[in-house]
C-alpha cells in the first residue's frame, strides 16, 4: 500500500509543481520552469490603467518568454484602459478580457493564430481594434456587446468567424468578410444595428441561421454565385433593405429568411431557386414586384408572403409557366402575373459596367419623371431607354 502512495504522489508532484505564480511589476504569471515560458494570469487586486505586457522577464536569474494569457486573466477589470500585448504571445485564453468596459485601445501580437471564445465580450468602450494576418479564426461572442467598436479590419487569413462573434456591435458601419471565410456561424453580426451594407465572399455556401438578423440600417447586400442556401432568419427584421437578388445558385430559401424586412419593394429571384420556407418574405409590406426566373414552380409554404401585401405588388415569371404559377399558392394571389422581359432585373447580373459605359459613352440618363440626370442616382434610372436599378450610383442591375 505504501508503495503504490509513493508512486502516486511521484506521478503527481510534476502536475503540482510544474508552475509558479509570481508577480513582477504589477503583472502576475505562471513561470513553468521546464519551458522556460510564461503566461499572464490573474490580478487578485484587478488590472487597471495602460498595461504593457513585456515580451520576456527575469526571474532568480532565468529568463522566461512570455508565450500566452490565460483564460479570464484579465476578465471584468473595468478599470482597465489600454493594452499592449507582445509578439512573443501567440495565444490568448478564452474571456481573457471579457467585460472589460473600460478598454479602449488593444495591440494585438502579430503572432497571434486564433482570438477564442468571448475573448473582447462586453468590453463597451472598444472603438476599433486590427487583427492581425496571422489569425485564422474568430471565436464564439470574441466581440459580442463591444457596442461603440466602429471599425475592424478582417484580414484575409481568417477563414472563420464563429457564432455571435460580433453581436449587437452596434457602432460597426461597414465589414468586409475575406474571401478566404468560408464559415459564419449562427448569428455572427446579428443586431449590427448602424451596418449599411456587406459584402459576402465567394468562398461562401450557405448564409446561416439569423447571421444579419436585426441589421436594421443595412440598406444593401452582395450574395455571391457560390451561396447555395439562406438559412432561417438570415436577414430577418432588417428594415432598411429595400431590394435583394437573389442568384441562380440558390436553391433553398428557409424559414423566416428575409421575414420583417418592411422596407422590402423589390425581389429577384434566381432560377435554381427550388424551394422557400414559411414566411421567408412574409411581413414585408412595401413589397411591389417580384421577379422569379425559375421554371418549375419552386416548393413553396402557403406563408410565404404572409402580411406582405402581394395582393397589390406584380409577380413576374417566365412566360411558359404563368399558367403554372398563376395555379400554385400563395403566388396565385399577387395582383398580377406577368411574362418577365429583358430589361427587367437579372438574378446574377452585377451592373457594374453599366456606370462605366454610361460615363464613357456619355449615356443619356433620366429618372422615372422624366428629368435628365448627370450620373445615375439610387433608385430606378433610365439609361438610353432601358431600366436598371440602382441600391445606390455605383451597384445597379438590370
Amino acid at each position: 500500500m505504501k508503495k503504490h502512495l509513493l508512486l502516486l504522489v511521484m506521478i503527481l508532484l510534476p502536475m503540482v509543481t510544474w508552475a509558479v505564480t509570481v508577480e513582477i511589476d504589477g503583472i502576475y504569471y505562471d513561470l513553468v520552469s521546464k519551458t522556460k515560458t510564461a503566461k499572464v494570469t490573474k490580478n487578485p487586486n484587478q488590472y487597471k490603467g495602460s498595461v504593457i505586457i513585456p515580451a520576456s522577464l527575469t526571474y532568480e536569474d532565468n529568463e522566461y518568454n512570455i508565450t500566452s494569457i490565460g483564460e479570464e486573466a484579465f476578465s471584468v477589470c473595468t478599470g482597465l484602459t489600454s493594452i499592449t500585448i507582445p509578439n512573443s504571445v501567440t495565444k490568448i485564453g478564452n474571456s481573457a478580457f471579457k467585460g472589460c468596459s473600460g478598454l479602449s485601445t488593444v495591440t494585438l501580437p502579430n503572432n497571434l493564430t486564433n482570438i477564442g471564445f468571448e475573448v473582447f465580450y462586453g468590453c463597451s468602450s472598444l472603438t476599433r481594434i486590427s487583427i492581425p494576418n496571422s489569425v485564422n479564426s474568430i471565436g464564439s461572442d470574441a466581440f459580442m456587446l463591444c457596442k461603440k467598436l466602429t471599425d475592424i479590419t478582417i484580414p484575409t487569413s481568417v477563414t472563420s468567424i464563429g457564432s455571435s462573434a460580433f453581436r449587437n456591435c452596434e457602432g460597426l458601419t461597414s465589414i468586409t468578410i475575406p474571401n478566404g471565410v468560408n464559415y459564419l456561424g449562427e448569428s455572427a453580426f446579428y443586431g449590427c444595428k448602424s451596418l449599411t451594407s456587406i459584402t459576402i465572399p465567394n468562398s461562401m455556401t450557405s448564409i446561416g441561421d439569423h447571421v444579419f438578423e436585426e441589421c436594421t440600417g443595412l440598406t444593401m447586400i452582395t450574395i455571391p454565385s457560390s451561396v447555395t442556401k439562406i438559412c432561417w432568419d438570415a436577414f430577418a427584421n432588417c428594415s432598411s433593405l429595400t431590394s435583394v437578388i437573389i442568384p441562380n445558385s440558390v436553391t433553398i430559401i428557409e424559414n423566416y429568411a428575409f421575414s420583417g424586412c418592411t422596407s422590402l419593394s423589390s425581389i429577384v429571384i434566381g432560377n435554381g431557386t427550388q424551394r422557400i420556407d414559411y414566411s421567408a418574405f412574409a411581413k414585408c409590406p412595401e413589397l411591389t414586384d417580384v421577379y422569379c426566373y425559375a421554371n418549375n414552380v419552386p416548393n413553396t409554404n402557403s406563408t410565404t408572403f404572409n402580411s406582405s401585401l402581394i395582393e397589390y405588388a406584380t409577380l413576374h415569371v417566365p412566360a411558359q409557366s404563368i399558367d403554372a404559377y398563376k395555379a400554385a399558392e400563395p403566388w396565385k394571389n399577387f395582383k398580377e402575373i406577368v411574362a418577365l422581359t429583358d430589361s427587367d432585373p437579372k438574378p446574377d447580373a452585377t451592373g457594374i459596367n453599366v456606370v462605366r459605359n454610361a460615363e464613357d459613352n456619355k449615356a443619356v440618363i433620366y429618372d422615372l419623371n422624366g428629368v435628365r440626370l448627370s450620373e445615375p442616382q439610387k433608385g430606378i434610372n433610365i439609361i438610353n431607354g432601358k431600366k436598371y436599378v440602382f441600391a445606390n450610383k455605383n451597384r445597379p442591375y438590370e
